[in-house]
């Protein structure tokens, strides 16, 4: 079967709003009822947060996302056990978003596998080095039809992007600013829509979704204008955390930025 991803980018050429989560925020068992959520109003992809201590690439609101979400119990055993049974109800593609520790620690094969007996189509993650991936973890990911997808920057130069563009798959994650996410750092607008500029002049083989600082439709029409969509999460888990009805507040969030 064709994976998740490459069905969506062949469908839907632009717009595309992948929506990230923390499994197990705001509450130990919300993972199902947030993506049940996401899917109904409106997300075209699903990035799901494996909770960790130290999220290097996050900014604040992720960081106590995952916290809480540790508080509350989660891990990667019980999150596996959690989408066990997600195909039967959710339908666009999953990516797992972690860092190396707690991978390694259950075990990158083990770990493959059980990603893709659960159905997800992509990881992400931010602090496995190129040359690692390529010479120690890359067949697994291939042995079981699993998409991986590097970050990129600003800073990163042309030549390393072609060598991503030809080692990931699924699309390339284009970080807007050299911050952690959600950051509320001064974003210079004509320096970002440049550098997605020559991303999308580079003809990558990979599409490109866009992310980091990305909070509503003003931001999200901006990001979209150079590349194939854009990943929001620091704003939806702050507008989830709170909240006493999940499916409402999704509603409105997606409303808000799809307009």
């Amino acid at each position: 079967m064709k994976n998740r991803i490459d069905q969506l980018f062949s469908v839907k050429k632009n717009n595309i709003l992948n929506i990230y989560c923390t499994a197990g925020f705001p509450k130990l068992h919300s993972t199902m009822e947030v993506m049940e959520a996401l899917q109904e109003y409106g997300a075209d992809m699903i990035e799901l947060g494996i909770p960790y201590s130290d999220p290097i690439a996050d900014g604040p609101v992720i960081q106590q996302s995952n916290m809480q979400a540790l508080q509350n119990g989660m891990s990667i055993p019980i999150l596996f056990e959690q989408l066990k049974d997600v195909r039967n109800k959710i339908k666009v593609p999953v990516i797992l978003m972690g860092y190396l520790n707690p991978v390694l620690q259950y075990g990158m094969e083990k770990f493959c596998e059980a990603a893709a007996l659960a159905g997800i189509d992509g990881i992400i993650l931010p602090d496995l080095p190129m040359h690692e991936f390529e010479t120690e973890y890359r067949q697994h990911f291939k042995k079981h039809g699993l998409k991986f997808i590097f970050l990129i920057t600003p800073e990163t130069s042309e030549a390393r992007i072609r060598q991503i563009d030809k080692l990931g798959s699924g699309f390339m994650y284009a970080v807007s600013a050299s911050s952690t996410t959600g950051s509320d750092a001064a974003i210079n607008e004509a320096e970002q829509q440049a550098y997605f500029k020559k991303l999308q002049h580079m003809n990558l083989m990979n599409p490109v979704l866009a992310g980091f600082g990305i909070k509503d439709k003003k931001t999200f029409d901006a990001a979209c204008t150079f590349t194939r969509g854009a990943i929001i999460g620091s704003a939806y888990i702050h507008a989830i955390k709170d909240t006493a009805d999940i499916g409402h507040t999704t509603k409105d969030f997606i409303i808000n930025v799809k307009g």
